[in-house]
């Protein structure tokens, strides 16, 4: 079975980014993906800050990222860059860490004006992370996210048709290198 990893990067909880994380882990697990969340907030703050590469606490997501055939990572936007939290998280993940997994990159922001801070800001530290295969973003303005009481979320129709067409080709993609690797595995 294939394997995604959603990170989510937002400070906060809940959060319009955590529940568009939930909604597409909800999505992925119908298609028959494995999804694990993982949100960087809940991680010792003092592990990130002191950059604490040996922390204990680092032992289960760098496990479920190596085991992760594809990797989405979600974040809010905050001054046009991806949130500190999110940066200290990926600045202690082993090097070419993203290399071999198809990428699904998720932002939220009050405005539009922020939508190439994905390209600008979070693209360079994911291709340093070795992610060579990085799906089209999805870019989301705080308005089209409605929190429902129950705490998911409703996305308006065009975020939706938007976010259904990444994830199809991310779980095309997805199952495609689970395939090839096990192959490989098979023949040796």
């Amino acid at each position: 079975m294939a394997r995604i990893l959603a990170i989510a990067g937002s400070p906060s909880h809940p959060s319009r980014t955590y529940g568009i994380l939930e909604h597409t882990a909800k999505l992925l697990q119908q298609e028959g993906l494995h999804v694990d969340i993982l949100s960087v907030r809940d991680l010792p703050a003092e592990d990130l800050v002191f950059g604490k590469y040996d922390s204990p606490a680092l032992e289960q997501p760098k496990e479920l990222l190596a085991k992760a055939d594809g990797v989405i990572i979600a974040t809010p936007i905050y001054k046009a860059a991806y949130t500190g939290v999110l940066k200290t998280f990926l600045d202690l993940l082993p090097q070419k860490s993203l290399a071999g997994k198809v990428v699904l990159p998720i932002a939220t922001g009050g405005t539009i004006a922020h939508l190439l801070s994905i390209e600008y800001a979070l693209k360079p530290i994911l291709g340093e992370l070795g992610a060579r295969h990085i799906l089209a973003t999805v870019y989301a303005v705080d308005k089209q996210i409605e929190r429902q009481d129950d705490g998911s979320v409703k996305l308006d129709a065009e975020l939706d048709q938007r976010l259904n067409d990444v994830l199809k080709d991310l779980v095309k993609a997805v199952k495609a290198y689970a395939a090839a690797t096990q192959e490989l595995v098979n023949a040796n």
